[in-house]
């Protein structure tokens, strides 16, 4: 009863030396998102529960499908990322661990002999076995702390994943954007090229007759050999591309040659139905903005268990022991011995080292917010900017479709004026060349709109599940 008091005004002093409490640096803070999207106009507002999370299926490309499910399965960064989030669950597993008793046990055979001149040697054994318990008492919810901090960390993780997951599925489609683009654009300078050199056999005809001089028939040979020039440079990135798409799957280099060729080689389209949701529920499905919250979870769990320092810790240890002369009678009940300590121990004096830890991880509490701060409004950002590309990219490619078809149709006219003899090939060779930057134009146009929209999905927390 006695000692029982003691432990209680003890506990009582160290209360009263660490009566400051600790202050959080996001206590009062929050982030303030908007109602509305600035730029949502003419997009149709989905529901909170809106399934992003295979967005690539809406553009319909059954390759573009199957090349971002081999991604997210063979993928390194994934397998990397998974393999992250075992190491923190098994992390928190051994910091929650530590909040029940420790038990461990023993046992020892100790001999001991004699020289005797007369009768040899006496020799005499000992026995011994025992169990030893150890608990540290969580008052103050130190270690409770410590667990919830690891718990945090393992979401943490667990987002990652997402994180990598969506921008993976981004990456493979904003690549196999560029491939279809850059494939597109050989198409046309093939169909360039042909043209081009059906005008310079015309020019060297007319030349060889007289009717024209050498410029005339030159100048179509430097027009048709300009556009022979750009197909390496086409099938150069024609090549990188589809090297890039087999290395964000996991594969060597050619392993996706014979599916990419088989497929459909049109630019992905994206759907025109696309829903954009209220900005508070598109932030909670992004998975970065969700990790830096697990982030900063864990940084208000470190600094409770930082505060805990400065409160006493109560520590019982317990132990069974068996001594005997015999191995037989080691188990006897009547050479048990048994001992119970407990122990209460708290800081006095130590120059400011709680308190130096406490203001860190203060300090890297506020870091997480900002983060969090910073992530929040970034992912604002990218989706406003998504959405102004969307609609942008959307009215410039209505605008090129309508100059492109006049630009082929004044080539056409050309090309038939010219072989009449009604102009010069100087007028011919401008209106090919015409064409041919509207259409250049045209498929990047096409891409951009893909891309915006590819971001806008990620943007708005697509691409995970």
């Amino acid at each position: 009863m006695i000692y029982t008091c003691f432990i209680c005004t003890l506990a009582l002093f160290f209360l009263g030396l660490c009566s400051c409490g600790v202050q959080f640096a996001s206590d009062g803070k929050q982030v303030t998102l908007p109602a509305n999207w600035k730029n949502a106009a003419g997009f149709p507002v989905a529901s909170p529960s809106q399934d992003l999370t295979r967005w690539w299926k809406r553009f319909d490309d059954i390759t573009l499908t199957d090349i971002i499910a081999e991604a997210l399965v063979n993928n390194p960064d994934m397998a990397s990322a998974s393999a992250r989030i075992l190491e923190a669950t098994s992390r928190r597993n051994a910091e929650a661990a530590t909040l029940f008793p420790y038990v461990q046990g023993s046992s020892s055979v100790n001999s001991s002999g004699t020289n005797n001149d007369n009768s040899g040697s006496d020799s005499s054994s000992k026995y011994s076995a025992g169990i030893t318990a150890s608990w540290e008492a969580d008052l103050f919810g130190k270690r409770r702390n410590i667990v919830a901090a690891a718990s945090a960390r393992v979401g943490a993780t667990e987002e990652n994943f997402h994180s990598v997951q969506a921008a993976l599925a981004s990456e493979i489609g904003i690549a196999y954007t560029q491939l279809r683009v850059n494939e597109a654009a050989l198409s046309v300078l093939q169909r360039t090229i042909k043209t081009r050199e059906e005008t310079s056999r015309l020019a060297s005809w007319r030349t060889e007759s007289g009717e024209t001089d050498l410029l005339e028939s030159s100048q179509a040979l430097s027009s048709l050999e300009q556009a022979r020039a750009a197909v390496p440079v086409v099938l150069q990135e024609i090549g990188q591309s589809r090297n890039l798409l087999a290395l964000l799957t996991g594969q060597v280099p050619g392993s996706l040659d014979i599916k990419l060729a088989s497929g459909k080689k049109t630019i992905p389209n994206p759907a025109s139905s696309l829903a954009v949701g209220i900005p508070a529920d598109t932030i909670r499905q992004r998975p970065d903005v969700r990790l830096a919250g697990y982030e900063l979870l864990a940084a208000a769990s470190d600094l409770r268990a930082a505060d805990a320092e400065r409160y006493p810790s109560l520590n019982l240890t317990g132990s069974l022991g068996l001594n005997t002369l015999s191995s037989g009678r080691l188990f006897n009940p009547e050479n048990a011995t048994t001992g119970i300590i407990v122990g209460l121990t708290g800081p006095i004096f130590d120059a400011g080292r709680i308190r130096s830890t406490i203001n860190a991880q203060s300090a890297r509490e506020e870091q997480a917010f900002q983060t969090y701060r910073s992530l929040v409004l970034a992912a604002l950002s990218e989706v406003e900017n998504s959405l102004i590309a969307c609609r942008r990219s959307s009215e410039r490619l209505a605008t090129l479709e309508k100059a492109t078809a006049a630009a082929s149709q004044a080539a056409k006219l050309a090309q038939q004026r010219y072989e009449a003899g009604a102009i010069d090939i100087l007028t011919v060779l401008d209106s090919q060349r015409t064409l041919l930057n509207l259409e250049d134009s045209l498929f990047t146009v096409r891409a951009n709109r893909t891309i915006a929209y590819i971001q806008l999905y990620k943007a708005l927390g697509g691409g995970w599940s």
